[in-house]
C-alpha cells in the first residue's frame, strides 16, 4: 500500500559519530505542531538532555518541514543561543535568526509584598477622582460659554440635534418606562395593601402609593432607566466617533464638540426627563390603582379624587425638579466618559460600563441631597 504524503512524520532525533569521532545529532522528520503533538514534553527534554554536550553537532539538514514551533522548541534546548556546530538550511536559517532578534522572556523577580498598597490604591482613586471631576468642571465651563455664544447668535443654535436627542431620549423610553412603572404600582400597592388590611388602615394605601410614586419612585425609576437607556447610547456614540476619527474631523474643520455634540444632549434630556418622570409616575400610579380596586375595593374614582388631598402639589414640583437635575447629570456624565475613549474597542466597552455605572450612583446621590434638603416640604403627617 503507497505511503501517504500528507501523513505527519513524527520528529526523532539519532546520535552518531562522525569519521573522526565526533558525536553528531541527527533530527528527521517534521518538527511542527501537528507533528509534535503530545511528544512536545518528551523531544523537549531529550533536546535538552543532548545540548549539555558542548562538543555536540546539531544537523537539521534532514528535518522536512519545520515551523515556528519547532524553532522555538529547539531554541529553548539551546538555552536561547545558537549552539557553536550547527548545519542548517536557508529557510531554517531566516526562523532562527527571528529567534534571535526576539526579545528574551525571563521569569518575574520575586518581589516582597508592599505594605503600603492599601494607601496607593487609595490615592490613586482619589486621583481619578479629582481628575474625572475637574473633567467635569472644563465641560461644564466650556458649556456656558456655549450658551453665552448661542444667546448672541441665537441662528446659531442646534435645534436639529436637539430635536433628534429629545425624541431619542424622551419619546422612544415610553414604552419602558411605562412597563416597569406599572409594575413597580402593581408590586408596591399588592405588598402595602396586604399589610393596611391587617390594622384597618386601607384607605391610606392612597398616601403611600402618592407619596412614594410621585416624590420617589417614578423619579428614580426615570432617572435609572434613563442612565441604562439613553446614558450608554450618548457614552457609545462619541465613543464610535472616537474610533472611527470622526471627533478628530470635527476637530479639523472648527466644530466644537460641545456645542454640537455635548449641548443638545444635556438640552434634550434636561427637557425630556421631567416628561418622562411625569408619565413614569402616572402609570405607576394606574397600577397601584388597579390592585387597590382588586384587593381592598377602592373604586378608581375614589383613587383619583382622594390623591389630591393626601398628596401636596410640591411632592410633584419635587419629583420634576429631580427629573431635570438628574437628566442633565445624566448627559453630562455620559458625554463626559464618551470623549474620554481611546481609539480602540476595548475603551469603548470599559468607557460604557463606567458611564452607567456612575451616572447610576450619581442618580442615587442626587436622590439622598434632594431628601435631605427637602426633607419637610409636601409632607402631610395625620391626614387620611
Amino acid at each position: 500500500m503507497p505511503e501517504n504524503p500528507f501523513r505527519e512524520m513524527p520528529p526523532s532525533a539519532h546520535r552518531v559519530t562522525n569519521g573522526n569521532g565526533a558525536p553528531r545529532l541527527m533530527l528527521t522528520g517534521k518538527f511542527t505542531l501537528a507533528a509534535l503533538g503530545r511528544r512536545m514534553h518528551a523531544m523537549s527534554s531529550e533536546l535538552a538532555a543532548h545540548a549539555t554536550d558542548p562538543e555536540l553537532q546539531w544537523d537539521l539538514t534532514g528535518i522536512e518541514q519545520m515551523d515556528d514551533v519547532g524553532a522555538v522548541l529547539l531554541w529553548r534546548a539551546w538555552g536561547s543561543h545558537r549552539p557553536p556546530r550547527l548545519q542548517l538550511r536557508p529557510e531554517q536559517e531566516r526562523l532562527f535568526a527571528r529567534m534571535k532578534e526576539a526579545p528574551h522572556s525571563s521569569a518575574p523577580a520575586s518581589t516582597r509584598p508592599d505594605l503600603l498598597w492599601p494607601v496607593i490604591t487609595v490615592g490613586k482613586a482619589v486621583f481619578l477622582l479629582w481628575e474625572h471631576m475637574n473633567g467635569l468642571a472644563v465641560l461644564v465651563g466650556q458649556m456656558m460659554l456655549d450658551i453665552v455664544y448661542l444667546i448672541s447668535h441665537p441662528a446659531h443654535i442646534p435645534w436639529r440635534e436637539i430635536s433628534a436627542n429629545l425624541y431619542r431620549t424622551g419619546a422612544q423610553a415610553l414604552g419602558i418606562t411605562a412597563l416597569v412603572g406599572f409594575l413597580i404600582g402593581i408590586v408596591l400597592s399588592f405588598l402595602s395593601s396586604r399589610q393596611l388590611q391587617m390594622f384597618g388602615a386601607d384607605v391610606f394605601i392612597i398616601n403611600i402609593l402618592g407619596v412614594s410614586v410621585i416624590r420617589e419612585l417614578g423619579p428614580m425609576l426615570a432617572a435609572i432607566l434613563a442612565a441604562g437607556r439613553s446614558g450608554s447610547s450618548m457614552t457609545a456614540q462619541l465613543g464610535v466617533m472616537r474610533v472611527t476619527e470622526e471627533l478628530d474631523a470635527l476637530t479639523v474643520m472648527g466644530i466644537p464638540h460641545s456645542l454640537r455634540l455635548v449641548l443638545p444632549k444635556v438640552i434634550a434630556l434636561g427637557i425630556a426627563m421631567p416628561l418622562v418622570v411625569l408619565w413614569t409616575s402616572a402609570v405607576a400610579l394606574m397600577g397601584g390603582m388597579v390592585v387597590a380596586d382588586f384587593q381592598l375595593g377602592l373604586s378608581y374614582q375614589f383613587f383619583v379624587s382622594k390623591l389630591p388631598d393626601v398628596v401636596p402639589i410640591a411632592n410633584l414640583w419635587l419629583g420634576l425638579s429631580k427629573g431635570v437635575v438628574c437628566g442633565m447629570a445624566i448627559a453630562l456624565i455620559s458625554c463626559h466618559f464618551g470623549l474620554r475613549i481611546k481609539s480602540n474597542t476595548e475603551s469603548l466597552g470599559e468607557g460604557t460600563t463606567n458611564s452607567v455605572v456612575t451616572s447610576i450612583t450619581v442618580v442615587i446621590i442626587i436622590d439622598a441631597i434632594f431628601a435631605i434638603i427637602f426633607a419637610n416640604v409636601g409632607l402631610r403627617l395625620g391626614n387620611s
